[in-house]
């Protein structure tokens, strides 16, 4: 089980509080910068923009990484089938282990994948509900949060993309590993 929370585990979400205390420059500097008030709110609301632009890009990344892997797998689905009907008489189902270990391989390094952008995007998410705290409202943290869990934060209210996304490459995994202990035993 350890192995398992050490390399397998998906992190839950960070909390604002964890960043707050890092995230803001002293007081009294920003103060004589800023001599006043609306150009520091400007400055932060530009900031809330930028951070949370580059937090959708990561977003849109993932996504195309999960289409890219998607793809890719379903193609590979498909070429087995279509090869595998017509191969040659005699050919041992033992060459479909290279083929099993390459997609197993896929399949791990799109598991990887997620958990790194979901990783990613806790900590950027974190940041953001911390800079909504200087803004007049909190739309993502307190409000988009509450509407969808609850004020306890209920999980089985709803269930966060990220949650069900890590699932997929380790079910092709499982499909591989079931196809191609079909096609060896079968073919015994």
């Amino acid at each position: 089980m350890e192995f398992w929370n050490t390399y397998f585990r998906v992190a839950e979400p960070a909390n604002p509080d964890d960043v707050t205390q890092t995230l803001w420059n002293d007081e009294a500097q920003i103060k004589a910068y800023y001599a006043q008030d609306d150009k520091y709110q400007a400055a932060v609301m530009e900031q809330y923009q930028l951070y949370v632009e580059m937090a959708d890009r990561v977003s849109i990344r993932r996504g195309l990484a999960n289409t890219f892997f998607l793809t890719l797998n379903t193609a590979i689905i498909a070429l087995v089938s279509v090869f595998w009907k017509d191969r040659p008489e005699g050919l041992p189902a033992w060459y479909l282990l290279p083929a099993l270990l390459l997609t197993l391989g896929l399949c791990f390094a799109w598991f990887w994948l997620v958990r790194s952008y979901r990783q990613l995007n806790s900590g950027k998410f974190a940041v953001i509900g911390a800079l909504e705290r200087r803004l007049p409202a909190s739309p993502w943290w307190n409000g988009e949060w509450k509407a969808l869990r609850g004020e306890e934060r209920e999980k089985s209210t709803y269930w966060a993309f990220t949650h069900l996304e890590v699932w997929v490459p380790l079910l092709f995994g499982l499909a591989y590993i079931f196809g191609a202990s079909v096609v060896i035993i079968t073919s015994i």
